[in-house]
């Protein structure tokens, strides 16, 4: 494997995206094969991150919860077939249907997200967004009062990832435990698998050392020092961990369910069904954007959700894992189960996408090149297109920029318009082919490659690039 290769991955889009902390691990089934701490932990006191580097995981907790549900399952507690109203006073009857255990671990009860936890996370850290009087599940519960009519499809039939279901799924393990969620996660999970810097409670992150600050990162100036939610964010989305305990975690999913000991956590067949897909996801890769083809992403293939897990292709392997963000802290974890092999990523604000940082570095784990998989290889072209253009003798001038997946042409000196978005058509070889809407009619755009540089193509100019811009994005 190629370490400095990775590495240089890494340190290239955390630096683009002004990422202050970054910790990652590596393993191959029980083996930890690289950990590394990137950038800083906490700016103002210049410290650094490390392996054991503490961060909140955000909705990679999901799969905890799913498997304390498995856990309870095995020992006749309760049947993911159940319905919730035998354990909450649970309403809704998404068209008149049934919602079920396997309804809210799977995304599928037929309620849409209803946001509450963007707000609360977004009140908490002065971006705006609307107070909850939120303190707990009893309280989403509550929150959810009058969301009969918001309902989007029968239970079952269309995925919608809410929070909302995780945070009941949480109260459930709790009634029929009759431990609390962080009691029943420490006793039957963490403590099982070492994870001994795995936590949910407020006061064990602060008695701990090696905490990263948890920051928030504006479009323009420094990062600023946020907050976690503790309470508020729980089976949801509330632990903090670092890739070190993730990696014993990846590696108890790779032995399906063993302990180091070899005893099981959970059986085969549960962690079978957890990673089974269930349901397909809005999200599919598009290879034909760059050209790469069946051969480098598998072609056109969907995501897919399981039990608290997701599933896709990577290189043609099967890739299961969930993401994780809480706005202030970003969390990515990822294993390939036929190649035994996996990685966690955790970092201390909302830069690079960690998913896309996983997926590169199981490709360089794979001997392949990160630009082999269509998504890394749509941000590399959008890049090189970046810069300085204008027109002959420099009459008009403008600039190109990328957001995200797409790209941002600013005249600075027009107003009518004074930006455009180009949503991409098809982005490799020689031309780069992009269009955007004007008076509501579509208009192409091309980019062409020549001997002498880059040429732009827009309405009826001609635009020649006369400098490159940065290697990196906006996000937002």
């Amino acid at each position: 494997m190629d370490i400095r290769r990775l590495e240089a991955f890494v340190f290239e889009k955390m630096a683009a995206s002004r990422l202050p902390g970054l910790s990652l691990a590596l393993v191959r089934n029980d083996e930890l094969i690289h950990a590394r701490g990137f950038g800083q932990r906490d700016l103002k006191h210049g410290l650094p991150a490390t392996p054991s580097t503490l961060y909140c995981i955000g909705s990679v907790t999901k799969s905890f919860t799913a498997l304390a549900i498995m856990r309870l399952a095995e020992r006749g507690l309760l049947d993911p077939s159940d319905p919730v109203d035998r354990y909450l006073p649970f309403p809704f009857r998404p068209k008149g249907g049934i919602v079920r255990l396997e309804h809210l671990l799977a995304h599928t009860s037929g309620i849409p997200a209803l946001a509450y936890s963007e707000a609360v996370i977004g009140h908490a850290n002065g971006t705006g967004s609307r107070w909850l009087p939120i303190s707990g599940p009893e309280d989403v519960l509550t929150f959810m009062d009058g969301a009969e009519d918001w309902e989007e499809s029968s239970p079952g039939e269309r995925w919608a990832y809410a929070n909302e279901g995780y945070a009941m799924l949480g109260l459930i393990i709790e009634r029929v435990s009759g431990k609390s969620y962080q009691d029943y996660l420490r006793d039957e999970i963490l403590v099982p698998l070492g994870m001994d810097r795995t936590f949910l409670a407020r006061t064990d992150v602060e008695a701990a050392d090696d905490v990263a600050v948890p920051y928030v990162l504006p479009h323009d100036g420094p990062p600023v020092p946020g907050h976690y939610l503790y309470r508020l964010i729980r089976s949801e989305g509330g632990l903090i961990s670092s890739v070190l305990d993730l990696a014993g975690y990846l590696s108890m999913y790779l032995r399906y369910g063993a302990l180091v000991d070899g005893r099981q956590l959970v059986s085969p067949e549960s962690i079978a069904a957890m990673v089974r897909p269930r349901v397909e996801t809005p999200f599919r890769t598009a290879p034909e954007l760059t050209g790469a083809g069946g051969g480098a992403g598998g072609g056109e293939a969907a995501q897919h959700y399981g039990f608290g897990l997701a599933s896709e292709q990577l290189l043609g392997r099967r890739l299961v894992g969930h993401g994780g963000s809480v706005l202030v802290s970003t969390a990515h974890l990822a294993f390939l189960p036929e190649e035994g092999l996996g990685v966690a990523v955790l970092a201390n604000g909302s830069g690079y996408p960690l998913a896309q940082l996983a997926r590169a570095v199981l490709a360089i784990a794979l001997g392949s090149e990160p630009g082999e998989l269509p998504t890394i290889r749509l941000q590399d072209e959008l890049a090189r297109l970046t810069g300085d253009y204008e027109t002959f003798k420099g009459t008009v001038r403008a600039t190109v920029e990328r957001h995200g997946d797409f790209l941002k042409l600013r005249f600075p000196s027009r107003t009518n318009p004074d930006e455009v978005t180009l949503v991409p058509e098809g982005v490799s070889g020689g031309e780069a082919r992009f269009f955007t809407l004007s008076e509501g009619r579509r208009l192409p755009v091309l980019f062409r490659r020549t001997d002498d540089g880059t040429e732009l193509l827009y309405e009826r100019h001609k635009f020649r690039r006369t400098g490159a811009g940065a290697a990196g994005q906006r996000f937002g």
